[in-house]
């Protein structure tokens, strides 16, 4: 018998690929929840006998409930870094997630599985890590069984991350804040969506716990556009950016703007990423592939596109 998922946020660029990781497995069936028409068209094409598209608003419980009914595991990808005049990080990255616990509760889904942020920090003065960290504690208070996977930069997805990385490795010079010296800890899309499956289909798998879901390397964002132009046969100059000159702008820009990319976009943009990959991939029963292999496939995707 087959087993039923249900994917929160599934027309985001993660959202994708999971669900063309998810149609590789015989044995799954899936809810792709989706708020709009605009958000539908944007789904991979969803076999109709093994998959459907749900459009529904965060606000209806009752539609949240009736697209959980019957689901072995939901996860929930929704969230901003970014925010805009219409969406701020309580909203996207805290409300949605008590709307997926309570549909979770209220349809007995077995397993929730939240795909949060490194950094997640309920004492944090940077407003993303903080409702990061609101939404992973909804979830550990739900009463359901759980897995939190943290996330760092996600690669091998038609994000707007993939894109600028693939326009920096081709340009000649490549301006960066700090000259690039934060530490980056790339996952590929295809292992985080894998592991996010694997949890969610198994209520024993990687149970009640929080997991720094990171790819196989630690190295200076400056290293990981030079290893990227080496596959291109390019190579880039780097130009370093003052941090401080860089945040002084971003908050004249968003004093007289408003909502948008900001002070705190930037600091969790320099965040360094440095933890030690084995223990989530073992939890998770996922093979991170190498970080090589994940650049020349984003920079494909980038390519196509």
């Amino acid at each position: 018998m087959a087993a039923k998922l249900v994917v929160t946020g599934a027309n985001s660029a993660l959202g994708r690929v999971l669900i063309e990781r998810a149609l590789l497995r015989p044995d799954v069936e899936l809810a792709a929840l989706v708020r709009s028409a605009r958000a539908e068209s944007e789904l991979p094409p969803l076999p109709r006998e093994r998959a459907r598209a749900v459009r529904v608003a965060w606000s209806d419980a009752a539609g949240l409930r009736d697209a959980c009914a019957g689901a072995t595991g939901l996860i929930h990808l929704a969230g901003i870094l970014i925010e805009s005049r219409t969406t701020d990080y309580r909203e996207a990255n805290v409300e949605t997630a008590r709307a997926a616990v309570d549909a979770a509760r209220a349809a007995g889904v077995a397993k929730l599985v939240l795909v949060s942020a490194v950094g997640a920090d309920p004492e944090s003065p940077n407003p993303y890590w903080r409702t990061k960290a609101e939404a992973e504690a909804l979830v550990r208070q739900s009463g359901l069984a759980y897995t939190i996977l943290r996330c760092p930069i996600v690669l091998a997805c038609a994000s707007a991350g993939v894109r600028a990385l693939a326009r920096e490795v081709g340009s000649p010079f490549v301006p960066l804040p700090g000259g690039g010296a934060n530490l980056e800890q790339p996952i590929d899309a295809r292992d985080l969506s894998d592991g996010a499956l694997n949890a969610a289909l198994s209520v024993a798998c990687a149970r009640d716990v929080t997991l720094d879901s990171v790819g196989p390397e630690s190295l200076p964002l400056r290293e990981l556009i030079h290893r990227g132009a080496r596959l291109r046969g390019k190579s880039p100059m780097i130009v370093p950016v003052p941090t401080a000159l860089l945040r002084a702008l971003l908050a004249l820009r968003t004093q007289l703007l408003g909502p948008g990319f900001s002070p705190a976009v930037i600091e969790v943009m320099l965040a360094d990423a440095r933890f030690d990959p084995a223990p989530a991939a073992k939890a998770l029963g996922i093979t991170l592939r190498p970080l090589d292999d994940t650049l020349r496939y984003s920079l494909e995707l980038a390519s196509a596109a």
